[in-house]
């Protein structure tokens, strides 16, 4: 059996167990919270007065704050482009029957995804610090670049991904969180910490699909963890430009401005790369071929060899000035 009909057979596998899947790791619809749950109530007498105190409190905020918050927004609004990926991923099938098990998982998860970049736009709206249309420009690019992120269709390698990246967003989230209540501004720490609580869940969840792929096919499972770890996570807004730019100009400037006040570091992606081996025990796995004992002897190296390299990145010290976040708002 090829080794594509092997990954179908293990989804279908799989596929048994989606519902339970969505009990355990998302939220009914009338119980998860919703954006407006933390934005002035504009159907209040008290809107206005709500909404000037909201930006007294974000005139507090530094400027690569602002930028952060800006690219964590923006890679939150692409989510059409992450939605369509997954749907082509092999084994997930939305036409026949009205979809499978795995295209109700992510429908679902994108309807639990969705509230983040709805409650983020909203508050930077509202926080008057950013110029929206400059903003807005950038998702629509975003959104039209798409991205790709090394995965192919291969579900192996789409949910290493995935529980990379949502442990990364985790981690994100909660530190613009942090930042944010140490500036005052309690009720976008709070925002954020809702958000970055989805993204722990979602993690769980789809480490959760990797925890059992490698019970029932140990060495394909081993060798796409170790490809996708080999050619490294790229973040889902790799394609970010500002207006007029050429694609993915802004990212490694945004991502500069993450890591000089500490939101997502270099030391950040060694800690992911850690935590999901322990929680997949790839030392433990048995019963490998001797290719995936190889791929398995790489990624247990991979940690500490990362780690140095970490230590020598050197971030810019000055701000660079996106159309985004003008200093003049500031």
């Amino acid at each position: 059996m090829s080794i594509k009909n092997i990954r179908l057979e293990v989804m279908q596998f799989l596929e048994k167990n989606v519902d339970s899947f969505v009990e355990q790791y998302l939220i009914p619809v009338e119980k998860i919270w919703q954006p407006s749950d933390f934005l002035p109530n504009s159907e209040g007498e008290n809107f206005f007065e709500e909404v000037k105190e909201l930006r007294e409190i974000a005139k507090e905020l530094p400027y690569d704050f602002w930028v952060t918050l800006v690219g964590d927004t923006i890679t939150e609004e692409a989510l059409p482009t992450y939605e369509s990926w997954l749907m082509d991923v092999e084994g997930v099938n939305q036409v026949e029957d009205g979809g499978n098990g795995w295209s109700k998982w992510i429908r679902q998860w994108t309807g639990e995804e969705n509230r983040h970049g709805d409650l983020l736009n909203k508050y930077l709206y509202l926080s008057g610090r950013v110029n929206m249309r400059e903003i807005e420009m950038t998702t629509q690019h975003l959104i039209n670049d798409g991205f790709d992120i090394g995965t192919g269709s291969d579900p192996y390698k789409n949910f290493v991904y995935t529980s990379f990246q949502e442990l990364a967003t985790y981690v994100s989230h909660n530190r613009v969180s942090q930042i944010a209540k140490k500036f005052g501004d309690n009720k976008l720490s709070k925002m954020c910490k809702m958000i970055a609580g989805d993204e722990m869940r979602h993690h769980h969840a789809y480490s959760e699909f990797v925890t059992r792929i490698f019970q029932v096919d140990p060495s394909e499972m081993m060798l796409a963890f170790q490809y996708m770890m080999k050619q490294k996570i790229v973040m889902p807004a790799h394609f970010l430009r500002e207006s007029g730019q050429k694609i993915s100009t802004a990212f490694e400037q945004f991502s500069d401005s993450a890591q000089r006040i500490g939101v997502y570091t270099a030391n950040d992606y060694v800690e992911i790369m850690q935590k999901l081996m322990n929680k997949w025990e790839i030392d433990k796995i048995s019963n490998l071929t001797d290719e995936a004992e190889k791929a398995r002897d790489y990624l247990m190296k991979l940690p500490a060899r990362m780690a140095k390299i970490s230590e020598r990145i050197v971030i810019p010290q000055e701000s660079h000035i996106f159309k985004w976040v003008e200093p003049a708002r500031l």
